[in-house]
């Protein structure tokens, strides 16, 4: 019988990470620049691997190919078979990231065998003044795109927002954008590790190089449009789940509880992911009681008929497909 199910966090030292994720959300890790904590992933060579229960231990890959659709819901193991559509992390941005992009479905299979990558974020934290990147300024084409860059202009091109807690983004494959530095935001995105880079404001590392850029695998890639549709809005009505974003890859809603909400599984034909982004909270399935403190995940398997999610002044994201 499966049941809720919590994975070993995966620490990622980044040029740009800092100490939030160990600090602010108590992750287990050690060291310095910790930038990302991979919640749920079912990248190569870095699955995710189960914290409790009779299933402590087997890594989420293992548990797709023996339960299958009671995990994933049929019509997503339909679709996906053994592969585990989304990838779930909490991000720390110290430093600004470099400007980047994600290839669409089509470019991602043909390079690099990989799904693409469309990604939303929620933002948990931010510095005053703290800023994204989502996009360009204006409308340009790849000439002047090129003209800007080996004019090493790129920053003047780019789209800088304003960011506080709660902001949310949907940034789709082909959008220039970056996470400033001072934010701390939860992500959810296609199962992907592909990005291009294109700049990366001059810096080296602590071997005094350069990073990579990506500059010729970026042309073909990205949109050259400018868009006003990164940020979502959305409502915040206590004890429901409030829509956020709804895209073919994957759903999230968000839910401010103020006592408890419970949610029929049965017509969702799909498992669910919980993050905490705010508070703490306890979920409860067939009568037993699971903590969701926060800076948590949990992965519900689409079997389950339902689940009740019980807190005072808390946000959980609720993820499905």
């Amino acid at each position: 019988m499966l049941y809720p199910l919590f994975f070993k966090p995966i620490s990622k030292e980044r040029l740009w990470g800092g100490e939030k994720l160990i600090s602010y959300l108590e992750k287990p890790f050690k060291g310095e620049g910790i930038g990302e904590s991979w919640e749920l992933s079912a990248v190569s060579g870095d699955e995710s691997v189960v914290s409790n229960g009779v299933l402590e231990g087997k890594q989420l890959k293992e548990l797709i190919e023996t339960y299958k659709a009671d995990l994933l819901g049929k019509s997503v193991y339909d679709r996906f078979g053994d592969d585990f559509p989304i990838l779930i992390k909490y991000i720390d941005a110290q430093k600004d990231l470099s400007v980047q992009l994600h290839p669409n479905d089509q470019l991602a299979k043909e390079r690099h065998n990989s799904f693409g990558k469309n990604e939303m974020w929620y933002i948990m934290n931010a510095d005053a003044g703290a800023k994204l990147i989502t996009g360009f300024s204006k409308n340009i084409d790849q000439n002047e795109y090129q003209q800007y860059l080996e004019n090493d202009q790129i920053e003047s091109l780019i789209h800088y927002e304003t960011v506080n807690s709660g902001d949310t983004f949907f940034i789709r494959t082909g959008t220039v954008h970056a996470i400033g530095a001072g934010i701390l935001l939860a992500e959810i995105q296609q199962t992907s590790d592909v990005t291009y880079r294109i700049f990366d404001w001059n810096r080296k590392d602590k071997d005094g190089n350069t990073r990579e850029l990506h500059t010729a695998l970026a042309l073909d890639a990205i949109d050259f449009s400018k868009r006003d549709d990164h940020k979502v809005k959305y409502d915040q009505k206590p004890n429901h789940r409030n829509a956020m974003v709804n895209s073919s890859y994957f759903k999230t809603d968000i839910i401010p509880l103020e006592g408890e909400v419970s949610i029929n599984m049965d017509q969702l034909d799909s498992f669910v992911v919980l993050m905490a982004v705010d508070g703490d909270n306890e979920i409860i399935v067939d009568n037993n009681t699971y903590q969701l403190p926060f800076g948590s995940t949990v992965l519900l398997p689409a079997c389950l008929s339902s689940f009740t999610i019980q807190a005072n002044h808390s946000k959980v994201l609720m993820i499905t497909i």
